[in-house]
C-alpha cells in the first residue's frame, strides 16, 4: 500500500501563532438560515497536490468519490441543550446551556448571567425539571444536579431549545429542529452539530452507496470545547476540552479493509478526523474503541489515516480552521478562504462546503 503524502509546506514547519489563522469575514457571508434543500449548497474542491481550486455543487460529490472509497460519518445527535429558567427565590431569569453529562443527574453547564449564579442556587425550568448548583468549574461554568420527574433528555425534547451557535443572530426556530441535525443522526450527546454532514440527504447517500462506496459511522459528541476560542499566541499551548467518542469493530474493519486495498478514507467533518486519528496506529490502521479525546490537530501534523476531508468554512482563529490548515497547508487554506469570500460562499454551520483531496 502506498504511504500517505504529507501536504504541509515549508511554512507549516514553523511554529504558528494565533494571528496566522485570523481573517476578516464580511458579516453578510455568515449563513443565518439553512437552505431549503440540504444538498443544494455550493462545494469548493481543493486539490492539495496541484493547489487547484474549483467550484461545484454539493451533489457533485458523488462523482468526486471513487468506488470502494470509505466515507466516514459522525452519527452523533444534537440534543436541545439550551434551557431558560428562573431562580427559585428571586424569579430572576437564567439561561443554562448543558455541556456534558458527568454521571447520573450531574451535568457540566454554562450559565448566564454567570456572576449571579452561585453554589446553592436552585433554578426551575418547569413543573418537572429543576437543578441545584453544586460546584464551579475551572472554565467558568457550573456543575448542577438535575431534579426531574422522568428522563432528562426526553424532558429536554419538550422544553429545551436547539443550541445554535452565537454567530447565528436569532432565536432557534422550529426549522432548526430538523435542519440543525444530520439525516443520519442517531446517538444523542452533542451540543453542536457536525456541520459538514448537514448537507447530506438520504437520496444522496443512496447514490453514493450504489456507486460502491463504503459508508460507515463513528460517534463523537461535539462539545463547546471544539469551538472554545484559542487565547494563547503560541497555539501549541492551547488545550482542547475532552469529547466522548466511539468507534465500533464493524467500522474499524471497514476502514482497515479500504486501507489495505489502497482506497481512500474520506472523513466527513473535523470531528470525524479527530475520532479517527485518536484511534489510529503508526501503521495507518484503526482499532475499535471508545473514551474521551482532547486531540488537538494543527500544522504541522502527519495524518495517519484520513486521505480526504469534507468540511465547512470555519471561524477565524478556531481549532477547526487549524485542523483544516494542517490537512491542506496554511497557504492553500488561506487561498481557498480568500476565493470563498470573493465568490460569496456562505460561511459556518449553515454555510457551504469544501472538499479537500
Amino acid at each position: 500500500m502506498d504511504s500517505r503524502k504529507n501536504y504541509f509546506d515549508i511554512s507549516d514547519t514553523i511554529r504558528h501563532k494565533l494571528e496566522d489563522f485570523q481573517y476578516e469575514l464580511p458579516q453578510e457571508l455568515i449563513a443565518q438560515y439553512p437552505l431549503k434543500d440540504r444538498d443544494s449548497c455550493r462545494l469548493m474542491v481543493l486539490d492539495r497536490e496541484s493547489g487547484e481550486i474549483s467550484h461545484k455543487k454539493f451533489t457533485d460529490l458523488v462523482d468526486l468519490l471513487k468506488p470502494q472509497d470509505c466515507l466516514v460519518l459522525n452519527d452523533t445527535r444534537v440534543f436541545p441543550a439550551r434551557l431558560f429558567g428562573q431562580k427559585d427565590r428571586t424569579g430572576a431569569q437564567v439561561e443554562v446551556f448543558l455541556l456534558r453529562n458527568l454521571e447520573g443527574n450531574m451535568w457540566e453547564v454554562m450559565v448566564k448571567p454567570a456572576r449571579k449564579i452561585r453554589i446553592g442556587n436552585k433554578i426551575v425550568f418547569s413543573d418537572n425539571l429543576s437543578c441545584d448548583v453544586v460546584d464551579n468549574t475551572l472554565s467558568g461554568g457550573r456543575i448542577v444536579e438535575f431534579n426531574s420527574n422522568g428522563n432528562i433528555l426526553q424532558i429536554l425534547d419538550n422544553i429545551g431549545y436547539m443550541p445554535l451557535p452565537p454567530y447565528i443572530k436569532r432565536m432557534p426556530e422550529e426549522l432548526d429542529q430538523e435542519y440543525y441535525q444530520t439525516v443520519y443522526a442517531d446517538k444523542p450527546g452533542a451540543v453542536a452539530a457536525p456541520t459538514a454532514g448537514l448537507h447530506f440527504t438520504d437520496e444522496l447517500l443512496n447514490k453514493i452507496g450504489k456507486k460502491g462506496i463504503t459508508i460507515t459511522r463513528v460517534t463523537l459528541h461535539v462539545g463547546l470545547g471544539t469551538f472554545r476560542p484559542v487565547k494563547v499566541d503560541d497555539i501549541s499551548r492551547h488545550k482542547m476540552d475532552s469529547e466522548y467518542y466511539e468507534v465500533d469493530s464493524e467500522t474499524a474493519q471497514a476502514i482497515n479493509k479500504s486501507r489495505k486495498e489502497g482506497k481512500s478514507v474520506v472523513a466527513v467533518g473535523t470531528t470525524c478526523v479527530r475520532a479517527l486519528e485518536t484511534l489510529t496506529d503508526h501503521h495507518g490502521f484503526i482499532r475499535a474503541g471508545k473514551g474521551w479525546t482532547d486531540k488537538f490537530i494543527y500544522p504541522p501534523y502527519e495524518f495517519r489515516i484520513v486521505d480526504k476531508l469534507l468540511t465547512n468554512f470555519h471561524l477565524p482563529g478556531s481549532t477547526l480552521l487549524m485542523l483544516v490548515s494542517a490537512f491542506s497547508s496554511l497557504e492553500l487554506t488561506k487561498e481557498a478562504y480568500n476565493q470563498a469570500m470573493k465568490e460569496k460562499y456562505r460561511f459556518f454551520s449553515y454555510g457551504d462546503a469544501m472538499f479537500i483531496r
